[in-house]
């Protein structure tokens, strides 16, 4: 039988952190289970809550799932001491502040773990916990820029590109739940917490292939390329009659099949094209010889032969294409999840799947600041009604 609850049942998680890095490290724990407990500034909250495009700002829908959200002033001594607390009953505890921060307000990691011992301090920055630039102010474009990422995004005539997500962010989130995964397991056999640093550029830097070694060994700066990739051919975005159609060709095999699906066998044994490194040399002939033939059939026909014949290949989705998908449903990648402020809203489910502890959307996002202080500052930390009410009126929460 499947434990609905998720792998990490049982973990709690403090969210301290605001905007993106943060919470969405905290999404991807609360996705697999984990209790996350998001403090947020009273009055104010996170501005992930007015993030988004369109009439209606839907960001914090998915961010914010399955959390519970109190408000706490940190800034106050009071705001503080609660975080002390909270941090004392905690597996894992979540920050994205300036270096520093934490210690200013006397939330440091020395601090926590001697509150807590067994204590995972998450720490997501623009350039690390150490090192010349760790005071720097970060955001995710910077770290893409620091990390090589945006250097070789976009056309060869144009400045650099960008993606258009937060793709920075995202990566240092995801390596710093990876880190607080390593380290769960690590508190296995040491019994101790210990701290993630978790720096934008290097996240960026982590995915960026062999750039630097190409560099350092031959002399090669990768450079911006468009919709290919230099040497890599045929993968390209192929027009078609009525829109574009993605078409990945380079491997032997499946560049002889893609031959047989355009008409055109003899290609698979032309010199220009026989192997690897043939067709990268002359990859923009063989692209337009390809473009040639899906430019006189509709996307749903070339997509149509592409199956047929066994050729990795794709329509370029937006949103109406991912909801109108069978794929999607039929795995349920996307999941409707019913909100306090807007009602159904459908949002891509959690992942990747466990097949015996799998995560999911446990609930949805809070829609007021602090709407679980009763329950957490109560019932976990004890705190009775005249004392709620004191903190109250004195702006700690």
């Amino acid at each position: 039988m499947n434990d609905k609850q998720g792998a990490l049942a049982g973990i709690r998680v403090i969210e301290l952190g605001q905007l993106i890095a943060g919470p969405f490290c905290g999404q991807l724990l609360g996705d697999m289970g984990a209790e996350v407990i998001k403090v947020e500034p009273p009055n104010q909250g996170d501005p992930m809550r007015e993030w988004g495009r369109g009439e209606h700002k839907l960001w914090w829908e998915v961010v914010a799932r399955n959390k519970k959200s109190v408000s706490a002033n940190m800034r106050m001594p009071e705001g503080q001491e609660i975080v002390r607390r909270l941090a004392a009953q905690a597996d894992i505890l979540i920050e994205n502040f300036k270096p520093g921060t934490l210690e200013k307000w006397g939330l440091g990691p020395d601090v926590l773990h001697a509150l807590n011992p067994r204590l995972i301090i998450v720490r997501v920055s623009g350039y690390g916990q150490s090192g010349p630039y760790s005071d720097r102010a970060g955001f995710g474009g910077i770290g893409e820029a620091m990390g090589g990422w945006r250097y070789v995004v976009g056309d060869p005539d144009r400045p650099p590109s960008r993606m258009g997500i937060s793709i920075g962010d995202s990566l240092a989130a995801t390596y710093g739940c990876m880190g607080a995964l390593a380290a769960l397991h690590a508190r296995e056999r040491t019994g101790r917490g210990q701290v993630v640093d978790s720096a934008l550029y290097e996240a960026v830097l982590q995915v960026m292939e062999s750039l630097v070694p190409e560099y350092q060994v031959s002399g090669y700066i990768r450079e911006r390329s468009g919709s290919i990739l230099p040497g890599i051919a045929p993968s390209n975005v192929y027009k078609c009659k009525d829109g574009d159609y993605l078409i990945g060709g380079n491997q032997d095999a499946v560049f002889a099949r893609l031959c047989k699906a355009i008409g055109q066998p003899e290609l698979a044994t032309d010199e220009r094209f026989v192997d690897h490194v043939s067709r990268g040399r002359n990859q923009t002939e063989l692209d337009q010889l390809i473009e040639d033939w899906t430019s006189q059939h509709t996307v749903a026909e070339v997509e149509a032969t592409m199956i047929e014949y066994s050729v990795p290949s794709g329509v370029i989705y937006r949103a109406p294409e991912m909801l109108a998908d069978p794929h999607f449903a039929a795995r349920e990648a996307l999941i409707d999840v019913e909100t306090p402020r807007w009602g159904k809203v459908t949002m891509q489910n959690s992942f990747p799947k466990l097949s015996e502890t799998p995560g999911g959307i446990r609930s949805p996002a809070p829609a007021e600041i602090g709407q679980d202080n009763a329950e957490i500052y109560g019932d976990l930390l004890g705190f009775d009604a005249a004392e709620l009410s004191r903190l109250e009126a004195a702006g700690a929460i």
